[in-house]
């Protein structure tokens, strides 16, 4: 029994050290492959059940070692949707069923994978170069919320980006205290504020504004604030021109006289431009209805909010209403400045006319970030990256797919420590070197295990020589 037991456990090494082989061989063949996992052999001995002094060696079994958990390369490709995971989990992924284009149907399936080379199709889906479909969650493009919990297939078209009209303008300057108009003469007080005849009543609007008959003297009483474009609600452009008249230096006041005299503040006015070349009778600039004032030091003290309310006009045929120019309270001061004109720091607005998508990128986070044609940058989607208690428990599936299991136990959703990075591929994990040097000590085991044979089949034939 000793002979044919030999022979038994050196067909079993062959049979372990070709199953190890056929590993290697595979792993060699996907090198290249992007996010491929290589399969490592594992060996167990088979040992028969005999008395203590009796056990023998036994014959071996081999078996499949994953590594899914043993990252590869991250591979720069410079294209946007390309996208690795470094750290742990897998992307979520799904399986055209039937249909094309728009109608396309999947399997509604959850799958995994490393690979990452993600790219548009013609409907608009990531698909990447085995042919899996990325699945994540959809974003709200105007609350940035999250909408729906469970990932789908993503699928972003190049549909217009909706204009917004504007309604703030970020508003950040000094104001010189004493404003070097046309008309200011430093030896005559009061030269430096507003020429009142320039301004009169606006019709029946309750505010007050300039005819074209008066711009000159307007012009003359008053200095340049800066100009911006802004957006109606079709997202049709136009440019407000802001002018700032002083009409009041600020006085202590006198509290113990009859009646009192109350303290006035430094006082300005601001106007906008609603047609420079406007004749006479015609409204040339329109005053906001808030006066602001400053204090002492400098600070804005009136309106208290920070938020100057622009008068709706019209300029040019566009509608130009319900525009607030922001300040952040301490964004517009009055302080001393040599050149007696505005400095304007900053003046920002938050319209913008409508666009389509031009460029698509991910960012660290996993969100899908879309980049459009107006200027807006906005997330429209978050990928779903998935991580298991046990990685190496998936199932393999073809194209470099995972499918869940009992004993790698079911996802957890989120990036954890992990982070994505955009515009690189995760490459193979496959150590050429390392497989040439296993498929080495592979092939001296497979031809130990035949010169076993050898030396058993040689025993055997000296037992059957002593029958002769």
């Amino acid at each position: 029994m000793g002979v044919f037991s030999a022979l038994t456990t050196a067909v079993s090494g062959m049979t372990a050290q070709s199953y190890a082989l056929e590993n290697i061989s595979g792993n060699i063949a996907n090198s290249r492959t992007a996010g491929y996992k290589r399969v490592d052999t594992t060996f167990a001995d088979l040992v028969p059940d005999a008395a203590l002094n009796r056990q023998i060696a036994g014959s071996v079994a081999a078996f499949s070692q994953a590594t899914n958990s043993i990252q590869g390369d991250l591979n720069a490709t410079r294209i946007d949707t390309n996208v690795a995971i470094n750290g742990d989990g897998f992307f979520v992924v799904d399986q055209r069923a039937s249909g094309v284009g728009a109608n396309t149907q999947f399997a509604n399936q959850n799958l995994y994978t490393r690979r990452g080379d993600f790219d548009f199709d013609a409907n608009g889906y990531l698909v990447n170069g085995a042919g899996y479909y990325l699945k994540g969650l959809k974003i709200d493009q105007v609350t940035g919320q999250l909408i729906g919990t469970q990932p789908e297939v993503l699928r972003i078209t190049k549909e217009q980006f909706p204009a917004k009209a504007t309604t703030s303008i970020e508003y950040r300057a000094n104001i010189p205290a004493y404003p070097k108009t046309n008309r200011a003469d430093s030896t005559a007080p009061g030269s430096e504020l507003l020429d009142g005849t320039s301004v009169s009543a606006g019709g029946a609007a309750p505010y007050d504004a300039v005819l074209g008959q008066n711009i000159t003297n307007f012009l003359s009483s008053s200095i340049p604030g800066g100009s911006v474009t802004v957006y109606d609600e079709l997202g049709r452009a136009t440019s407000v021109e802001l002018r700032w008249a002083k009409t009041a230096n600020a006085t202590p006041g006198d509290p113990a006289a009859v009646p009192p005299v109350p303290a006035v503040e430094d006082t300005w006015s601001l106007f906008v431009a609603q047609n420079t070349g406007a004749g006479t009778g015609q409204v040339a600039y329109v005053k906001a209805t808030d006066n602001i004032t400053f204090g002492p030091t400098g600070q804005m003290t009136s309106p208290a909010d920070g938020n100057i309310a622009l008068p709706d006009i019209t300029i040019g045929g566009t509608r130009v209403q319900g525009i607030n120019l922001t300040t952040g309270g301490n964004g517009l001061t009055q302080n001393g400045d040599v050149s007696g004109q505005i400095d304007a720091r900053s003046i920002r607005q938050d319209g913008y006319t409508a666009g389509t998508l031009d460029r698509v990128s991910v960012s660290a986070e996993g969100q899908v970030i879309g980049t459009f044609s107006n200027g807006q940058v906005v997330a429209l989607a978050q990928l779903s990256v998935a991580r298991f208690n046990a990685d190496n428990a998936l199932k393999r599936l073809d194209g470099g797919a995972f499918e869940e299991t009992i004993e790698s136990g079911p996802p957890i959703i989120g990036l954890g420590t992990s982070q994505l990075v955009g515009g690189s591929v995760e490459q193979s994990n496959t150590d050429i070197a390392d497989e040439f040097s296993k498929m080495i000590v592979t092939q001296q085991a497979y031809s130990a295990n035949t010169k076993v044979i050898t030396t058993a089949q040689e025993m055997l034939s000296s037992v059957f020589n002593i029958i002769r």
